[in-house]
């Protein structure tokens, strides 16, 4: 696996090739934060509007995928992760919602992928704790093998924090 790191800013997103972006977003964060905010202010509130309308709701487990409408996103399609409610967080939950996010992610043949790990941008995960359970759940061929590009969407200081830990795993 080849780690990279993004800003949470859109003209750095502009700049970034990737099959996916991943967003994941809790049922009662509205709204919505981080990668997933910004994601829909470059798709005028396309999300928001499917929120609205009550064809997307963020409960746990749900998935749905969307074209990135035109050239507003440089990725080829969005997928949005539901991860239920935000105070029944843990990290029993955050590692439910990270495998099925590879899961989906694998069985759409996506190598190259965009995104903020569940509850970054809420501030329920701290990012070393988040990148530790992420590469906790990586079997050893995707450590050493380069099997996929993965970039996280992280602030600076996050980006920091997690670089940290990834010097420090041999293989990477």
């Amino acid at each position: 696996m080849s780690i990279h790191f993004l800003a949470p800013d859109l003209s750095r997103w502009d700049q970034v090739s990737a099959d996916a972006l991943a967003l994941s977003f809790f049922a009662d964060e509205r709204p919505l934060r981080g990668a997933a905010g910004l994601a829909d202010w470059r798709l005028c509130a396309r999300i928001s509007r499917l929120l609205r309308a009550g064809k997307l709701s963020g409960r746990e487990g749900e998935t749905l995928l969307l074209p990135p409408a035109g050239q507003r996103l440089s990725f080829s399609r969005v997928v949005l992760f539901g991860m239920g409610d935000s105070r029944q967080w843990s990290e029993q939950r955050f590692r439910a919602g990270v495998q099925r996010i590879r899961d989906v992610l694998h069985r759409a043949r996506v190598s190259r992928f965009a995104l903020q790990l569940p509850g970054r941008a809420t501030g329920l995960m701290t990012p070393r704790r988040a990148l530790e359970i992420w590469l906790e759940g990586c079997d050893p061929f995707d450590l050493n093998g380069n099997k996929d590009d993965v970039i996280f969407i992280e602030t600076p200081s996050g980006q920091k924090e997690m670089a940290e830990l990834v010097r420090v795993r041999p293989g990477m």
